[in-house]
Protein backbone atom coordinates (compact mmCIF):
# COMPACT_ATOMS: atom_id res chain seq x y z
CA UNK A 1 0.00 0.00 0.00
CA UNK A 2 1.31 3.43 -1.17
CA UNK A 3 1.72 6.10 2.27
CA UNK A 4 2.12 9.02 0.15
CA UNK A 5 1.69 9.62 -3.35
CA UNK A 6 4.56 11.58 -4.74
CA UNK A 7 3.64 12.31 -8.34
CA UNK A 8 0.39 10.77 -10.30
CA UNK A 9 -0.13 10.90 -13.93
CA UNK A 10 -3.67 10.21 -15.95
CA UNK A 11 -3.77 8.96 -19.71
CA UNK A 12 -7.19 8.73 -21.50
CA UNK A 13 -8.00 6.10 -24.57
CA UNK A 14 -10.59 6.12 -26.89
CA UNK A 15 -11.25 3.56 -29.83
CA UNK A 16 -9.80 1.14 -27.58
CA UNK A 17 -6.51 -0.92 -29.83
CA UNK A 18 -7.71 1.12 -32.97
CA UNK A 19 -7.46 4.50 -31.24
CA UNK A 20 -5.39 6.82 -29.57
CA UNK A 21 -4.35 7.20 -25.84
CA UNK A 22 -2.22 10.65 -24.40
CA UNK A 23 -1.53 11.77 -21.12
CA UNK A 24 -3.42 14.78 -19.85
CA UNK A 25 -0.08 16.68 -19.84
CA UNK A 26 0.21 15.81 -24.03
CA UNK A 27 3.76 14.63 -23.17
CA UNK A 28 2.42 10.93 -24.91
CA UNK A 29 0.15 11.21 -27.38
CA UNK A 30 0.15 7.66 -29.85
CA UNK A 31 -1.98 6.44 -31.66
CA UNK A 32 -2.63 2.66 -31.57
CA UNK A 33 -3.15 -0.01 -33.60
CA UNK A 34 -3.77 -3.83 -33.42
CA UNK A 35 -0.93 -5.89 -34.37
CA UNK A 36 -0.68 -7.80 -37.64
CA UNK A 37 -0.60 -10.67 -35.40
CA UNK A 38 -3.58 -9.95 -33.51
CA UNK A 39 -5.30 -9.70 -37.05
CA UNK A 40 -4.67 -5.98 -36.97
CA UNK A 41 -3.46 -3.67 -39.62
CA UNK A 42 -0.35 -2.80 -37.45
CA UNK A 43 1.64 0.20 -37.99
CA UNK A 44 0.87 2.01 -34.59
CA UNK A 45 1.73 1.61 -31.24
CA UNK A 46 -0.08 -1.26 -29.35
CA UNK A 47 -0.51 -1.33 -25.19
CA UNK A 48 1.92 -4.14 -24.84
CA UNK A 49 4.50 -1.98 -26.07
CA UNK A 50 4.02 0.86 -23.70
CA UNK A 51 3.83 -1.78 -20.86
CA UNK A 52 7.39 -2.72 -22.09
CA UNK A 53 8.78 0.15 -21.85
CA UNK A 54 7.62 1.61 -19.09
CA UNK A 55 8.39 -1.42 -16.99
CA UNK A 56 12.14 -1.70 -18.62
CA UNK A 57 12.58 1.96 -17.28
CA UNK A 58 11.11 1.55 -14.30
CA UNK A 59 13.13 -1.54 -13.82
CA UNK A 60 16.01 -0.08 -14.62
CA UNK A 61 15.45 2.65 -12.18
CA UNK A 62 14.14 0.90 -9.18
CA UNK A 63 17.66 -1.61 -9.57
CA UNK A 64 19.73 1.89 -9.92
CA UNK A 65 17.96 2.68 -6.51
CA UNK A 66 18.58 -0.97 -4.99
CA UNK A 67 22.15 -0.43 -5.89
CA UNK A 68 22.57 3.03 -4.66
CA UNK A 69 21.48 1.60 -1.24
CA UNK A 70 24.31 -1.49 -1.39
CA UNK A 71 26.88 1.08 -2.59
CA UNK A 72 27.27 -0.43 -6.12
CA UNK A 73 27.93 1.72 -9.18
CA UNK A 74 25.38 0.22 -11.85
CA UNK A 75 27.23 0.84 -15.64
CA UNK A 76 26.03 3.54 -17.65
CA UNK A 77 25.71 0.77 -20.56
CA UNK A 78 23.94 -1.14 -18.10
CA UNK A 79 20.09 -2.33 -19.84
CA UNK A 80 17.31 -3.96 -19.11
CA UNK A 81 15.02 -5.59 -21.71
CA UNK A 82 11.53 -6.54 -21.38
CA UNK A 83 9.40 -8.60 -23.65
CA UNK A 84 5.69 -8.36 -22.79
CA UNK A 85 3.71 -11.35 -24.80
CA UNK A 86 -0.35 -11.76 -24.69
CA UNK A 87 -2.28 -14.34 -25.58
CA UNK A 88 -5.55 -16.44 -24.25
CA UNK A 89 -5.74 -17.31 -20.82
CA UNK A 90 -6.75 -21.03 -19.58
CA UNK A 91 -9.63 -19.62 -17.77
CA UNK A 92 -11.38 -16.95 -20.20
CA UNK A 93 -9.60 -13.45 -21.54
CA UNK A 94 -6.38 -12.56 -22.40
CA UNK A 95 -3.20 -12.96 -20.03
CA UNK A 96 0.48 -11.15 -20.14
CA UNK A 97 3.27 -13.25 -20.43
CA UNK A 98 6.17 -10.98 -19.35
CA UNK A 99 9.90 -11.72 -19.58
CA UNK A 100 13.03 -9.26 -18.06
CA UNK A 101 16.53 -9.21 -19.21
CA UNK A 102 19.08 -7.35 -17.01
CA UNK A 103 22.74 -6.34 -18.87
CA UNK A 104 24.91 -5.19 -16.47
CA UNK A 105 28.43 -5.17 -18.09
CA UNK A 106 31.21 -5.63 -15.60
CA UNK A 107 29.59 -6.42 -12.26
CA UNK A 108 30.51 -10.15 -10.98
CA UNK A 109 27.43 -12.58 -11.52
CA UNK A 110 26.82 -13.15 -7.50
CA UNK A 111 26.55 -8.87 -7.49
CA UNK A 112 24.54 -8.81 -10.71
CA UNK A 113 21.77 -11.47 -9.20
CA UNK A 114 21.79 -9.55 -6.30
CA UNK A 115 20.81 -6.15 -7.73
CA UNK A 116 18.37 -7.77 -9.89
CA UNK A 117 16.83 -9.26 -7.37
CA UNK A 118 16.65 -6.09 -4.91
CA UNK A 119 15.21 -3.98 -8.47
CA UNK A 120 12.42 -6.56 -8.44
CA UNK A 121 11.29 -6.26 -4.77
CA UNK A 122 11.43 -2.54 -4.94
CA UNK A 123 10.13 -1.99 -8.53
CA UNK A 124 6.83 -0.95 -8.25
CA UNK A 125 5.84 -2.24 -11.80
CA UNK A 126 7.37 -6.10 -10.19
CA UNK A 127 4.99 -5.37 -7.47
CA UNK A 128 1.56 -4.51 -8.60
CA UNK A 129 2.45 -7.84 -11.10
CA UNK A 130 3.31 -10.06 -8.01
CA UNK A 131 0.62 -12.89 -7.93
CA UNK A 132 -0.88 -11.96 -11.26
CA UNK A 133 2.07 -12.72 -13.40
CA UNK A 134 5.34 -14.95 -13.10
CA UNK A 135 7.89 -13.20 -13.73
CA UNK A 136 11.58 -13.76 -13.08
CA UNK A 137 14.34 -10.85 -13.67
CA UNK A 138 17.53 -12.88 -15.44
CA UNK A 139 21.07 -11.85 -16.69
CA UNK A 140 21.29 -11.39 -20.14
Amino acid sequence: MVTKVVYSTSATATGGRDGRSKTHDGAVDVNLAVPTEMGGPGGGVNPEQLFATGYAACFLGALKFYAGQKKVKVPDDATVTVTVGIGPREDNGFGLDVKIKVDLPGIEKSVAEDLIAGGHKVCPYSHATSGSLSITPELA
